[in-house]
């Protein structure tokens, strides 16, 4: 690769699309970049199994058509897009042998959104089976493999666009987050990843019009990416909803605004979860730095003590009005994770949901109350390092075994819960030399205020520019 593509690569979005807006590179040039970086390291890590480059070398040319002022936000920057997310015309698996060769007639909204926004779709990026379990693998095309150290997980569900953002076969990517699905692989790659309020990004719904535990969001290498990609995504659409208009002001901008927050909490644990001891003592380090920017920092958090009872019963549920059919029909083409998950939904009372909704409610309304005293809430991004990719999920961590495969995300999805924007950022390494997230939080709708407040300490913390990395393995 010719040292100007390898400028390119390691240039991060911002700069290169300038580089579009300016007319210095093409959008077809990027995707020459692109295809000779995946030829060389997509190998080592599976993020990107399917590609389209003569649908993205077709939409790129029609998109040169116009002048470069109408082209959008992106001005035809290559983007991939999960493989849990419709793109026409191109193999849209879902992880799942079920759809192993399922070709989509159209587009999801979110993916009309951003090619309206001047996004290039190039790939899809691997997922584990419909998104289950934070660790990327699945049966149609193997594991996704971790660019740090490819003996490593990814994490998941969006690993496949962590680790081609790690190893530098994407600038920006689309992502997914139920449980922690964008913000785990974020973490666990040394990338940002963020899970945005409900409705900040519309997308095509699917088995039920109000589903919102899981929302599409924005994924990059850093937080001024991160909010580009933000501003490329965001929008309203009558067929979805839930779906919020655009802010008068870019997320861009409030990422560059240079607004610090006045108090901020920290938690280890939020009150609800065992922690990896190195893992804990690398968070807190790096939440007590913003106190250089005159930031007061606390141990707090709000109290979320029925996350783990309400998430198991909500996601259950949500298993079973999206994926019911698929079980009684294709019940030996699942994972069995998955089929737990559908069954245990398929259990549930009224009552049982009743119970969940009043306690997603009450938790939701403390947290409000904590965010009038406190900016933002921090905490680990996961509550380990990335484990060893042979493992299906963690069982145990600090001395607790989980019961079940999720419940180690639990840092993760009692944010879900509240409603709150969500992201993890880049805040160190172990002895070891594997990244760890910083898991930054806001109130409901309160983006502008999470990308400032993450701009500040990302700048703190000097971790920008530790990505992209050619995958290797650590002996």
């Amino acid at each position: 690769m010719a040292s100007s593509d390898q400028e390119l690569i390691k240039a991060t979005a911002c700069a290169v699309v300038d580089k579009l807006k300016a007319g210095q590179v093409s959008p077809l040039d990027l995707l020459d970049v692109l295809e000779k970086r995946i030829a060389d390291v997509d190998g080592a890590v599976n993020a990107l199994p399917t590609l389209c480059f003569d649908r993205a070398r077709k939409n790129a040319k029609e998109l040169m058509n116009k002048p470069i002022g109408e082209r959008g936000l992106l001005a035809g920057l290559p983007v991939p897009i999960k493989d849990l997310t419709n793109v026409a015309g191109v193999l849209t698996t879902q992880g799942s042998p079920i759809y192993k060769d399922t070709v989509p007639a159209t587009s999801d909204l979110m993916v009309e959104h951003l090619e309206a926004s001047g996004a290039v779709i190039y790939a899809k990026s691997n997922t584990p089976e419909f998104g289950a379990g934070a660790n990327t693998f699945n049966e149609v095309f193997g594991p996704t493999l971790n660019p740090w150290d490819t003996s490593r997980s990814a994490a998941g569900s969006s690993g496949g666009a962590a680790a081609a953002l790690a190893s530098g076969t994407a600038w920006l990517a689309h992502g997914s987050d139920m449980g922690g699905s964008l913000r785990n692989p974020a973490s666990f790659c040394g990338i940002v990843g963020m899970r945005p309020s409900i409705g900040r990004v519309a997308h095509t719904p699917v088995a039920k019009i109000d589903r919102n535990l899981g929302v599409q969001g924005p994924m990059a290498r850093n937080v001024e990416d991160l909010a580009l990609m933000l501003d490329a995504m965001s929008g309203e659409n009558p067929a979805d909803p839930l779906s919020l208009p655009v802010l008068p002001t870019s997320f861009l901008s409030a990422a560059r605004s240079g607004k610090k927050p006045k108090r901020v909490a920290y938690s280890p644990d939020l009150g609800i979860t065992p922690v990896d001891p190195e893992v804990a003592e690398i968070t807190r380090k790096a939440a007590m730095r913003f106190a250089e920017a005159g930031v007061i920092v606390e141990e707090a958090h709000p109290d979320l003590r029925e996350a783990h009872e309400c998430f198991h019963v909500l996601r259950a549920f949500d298993f079973a009005i999206s994926k019911a059919n698929l079980l009684r029909e294709k019940r030996d083409l699942l994972k069995p994770e998955v089929i737990w998950n559908i069954e245990a939904g398929l259990k549930l009372s009224v009552d049982d949901l009743v119970r969940a909704e009043a306690q997603r409610v009450a938790m939701t309304s403390r947290a409000l109350e904590f965010f009038k005293t406190y900016d933002l809430l921090l905490s680990p991004a996961t509550i380990v390092a990335p484990f060893p990719i042979e493992n299906r999920y963690v069982a145990e961590c600090a001395g607790k075994t989980f019961d079940n495969y999720v419940e180690w995300l639990g840092i993760v999805y009692a944010i879900t819960l509240i409603c709150s924007p969500a992201l993890s950022l880049p805040c160190g390494f172990t002895k070891t030399g594997l990244p760890v997230g910083l898991q930054m939080v806001a109130a409901p709708r309160g983006e502008a205020q999470l990308l400032a407040g993450a701009k500040a300490i990302e700048d703190i913390l000097g971790v920008r520019g530790t990505t992209p990395i050619n995958p290797r393995t650590v002996k």
